[in-house]
C-alpha cells in the first residue's frame, strides 16, 4: 500500500502510475476530493488499482484523517512518497526575501513533509516495514547551492535533513528513508524549462518504495544513483540556478 502525496498531476501523477503498475495498491492524493478523486478513476480506467484521498500537507487535520483513513481502510501502510511542494519565489535573494512567501514555503515544502511522516511512521510501523521518499531538489544540497528561490532552497535543505534524521531514528524498524531529485522536470514547478518528462524522472521515486530490507537509508538519489548531499571539498563554484530541479 503507497500514498503520493501531490499526484493529481505532473511527477506526483506519474510515480503513482508506475508504483502501481509495479503492483502496488496507491492511494492519489490532493487538496480536494474532485482532484483525487479524478485521477484516481483515470489511473483506475487503465486497470490499475488505486483510489483517491483528499490531503492538504498544510492542514495537520488533514493530514492525519488521511494517514489513519489509509491504515484503517486498508489494514496496512508500506510506503509514503512526499511529492507535494510548491515554489513561489524564483529569483528572490536571501537578503531580501518575501518573509510571507518564505513562511508558506517552508510550511509547504518542509513541514508539510514533515506532518506527514509523522502521520505515517505510527501506520507504518505497524507492520514492522515501510519505505518513505521525500522529493527533493539538488538546489537544495550544498553541492548545488547558490542564489535565488531562496524560500524553496531553504525549504529542501531541510527535507533533505528530514530524510537523513528519520533514518537514523527509524533504522531499527525496517523502516527506510531516502530523499530524491527529480531533476528538471517539465512540471508547472519547472516553467517550461525541463530535460525530460515526469515519465522519466518517476522510475526512481517508483524504484526506492521496492528497496530490499538491506537497502541504503539516509541517501539523496538522482536517477537511480547516489547524489552528493555536499559540494566536494575545495570547489568554490556558485551556483546560480533559480528553477526548482
Amino acid at each position: 500500500m503507497a500514498v503520493v502525496t501531490g499526484a493529481n498531476r505532473g511527477l506526483g501523477r506519474a510515480v503513482a502510475q508506475q508504483l502501481a503498475k509495479a503492483g502496488l495498491q496507491v492511494v492519489v492524493t490532493a487538496r480536494s476530493d474532485e482532484a483525487a478523486e479524478r485521477t484516481a478513476a483515470e489511473l483506475t480506467g487503465l486497470g490499475l488499482s488505486v483510489s483517491g484521498h483528499q490531503l492538504d500537507i498544510t492542514d495537520p487535520a488533514s493530514v492525519a484523517r488521511a494517514m489513519a483513513d489509509v491504515g484503517y481502510q486498508y489494514g496496512r501502510f508500506d510506503v509514503l512518497v512526499n511529492n507535494a511542494a510548491i515554489a513561489i519565489d524564483r529569483g528572490q535573494a536571501a537578503s531580501a526575501a518575501d518573509t510571507e512567501k518564505v513562511a508558506a514555503t517552508l510550511d509547504a515544502n518542509l513541514m508539510g513533509t514533515w506532518r506527514c511522516c509523522t502521520a505515517a511512521i505510527p501506520e507504518v510501523k505497524r507492520n514492522g516495514y515501510g519505505r518513505i521518499v521525500n522529493v527533493t531538489s539538488h538546489m537544495g544540497t550544498s553541492a548545488e547551492m547558490g542564489t535565488g528561490s531562496v524560500s524553496y532552497r531553504v525549504s529542501k535543505a531541510g527535507v533533505n535533513a528530514l530524510a537523513q534524521i528519520l533514518a537514523a531514528e527509524l533504522h531499527h524498524n525496517n523502516l527506510l528513508v531516502n530523499a530524491a531529485s527529480p531533476g528538471k522536470v517539465g512540471t508547472r514547478l519547472a516553467y517550461g524549462k525541463a530535460n525530460h518528462t515526469p515519465d522519466d524522472a518517476a522510475g526512481t521515486f517508483a524504484w526506492l518504495p521496492t528497496l530490499p530490507d538491506d537497502g541504503p537509508t539516509g541517501q539523496l538519489f538522482y536517477n537511480h544513483k547516489p547524489f552528493p548531499w555536499q559540494r566536494e571539498a575545495g570547489a568554490n563554484r556558485v551556483a546560480t540556478m533559480t528553477q526548482p530541479s
